[in-house]
């Protein structure tokens, strides 16, 4: 199973056309070990079958046909499903990218946020604990805010 039908950015279901359907389903289908015992165990019946005097006599004319005609559309059986496999990775980067952005936004906010506190914090420290030198005492003390700024 394609873990990718459950990524959000996705599409899937009814949003997909009849042939982006048809690519995902020949490409989970012919892209599976399943497909592969059944295609070999399906040459190896028929080969015992006409082992002797058979519908298809030596040497098997009419599988070579039909194995000729499978790998002249198994070209374009690939193309498709590559294409299709092409989409859904668009699909998968353009979700990243949008996701991407709003954190960086998120992120840019957060900056101004922390820093706003940062001054806040500054400021309420200087307010609860002035200075000597405003107290009037004469003395210089230096006061340093709890908050480091750049």
């Amino acid at each position: 199973m394609n873990l990718w039908r459950r990524h959000p950015g996705v599409r899937t279901g009814d949003a997909l056309t009849t042939g982006e359907r048809a690519a995902d389903y020949v490409r989970n289908g012919m892209g599976s070990w399943p497909f592969v015992f059944l295609f070999l165990g399906t040459m190896a019946l028929w080969a015992a079958y006409n082992q002797s005097d058979g519908f298809d006599p030596y040497p098997f004319i009419l599988l070579n046909l039909f194995l000729s005609m499978i790998a002249g559309l198994q070209g374009a059986i690939l193309l498709i499903s590559a294409k299709r496999a092409d989409s859904v990775s668009s699909e998968v980067a353009v979700h990243t990218l949008s996701n991407t952005a709003l954190l960086q936004d998120m992120i840019e906010a957060n900056t101004v946020l922390t820093e706003s506190v940062a001054q806040l914090a500054a400021e309420i420290h200087e307010h609860v604990c002035p200075s000597a030198q405003r107290l009037g005492t004469g003395r210089s003390q230096k006061v340093t805010s709890p908050v480091s700024q750049p």
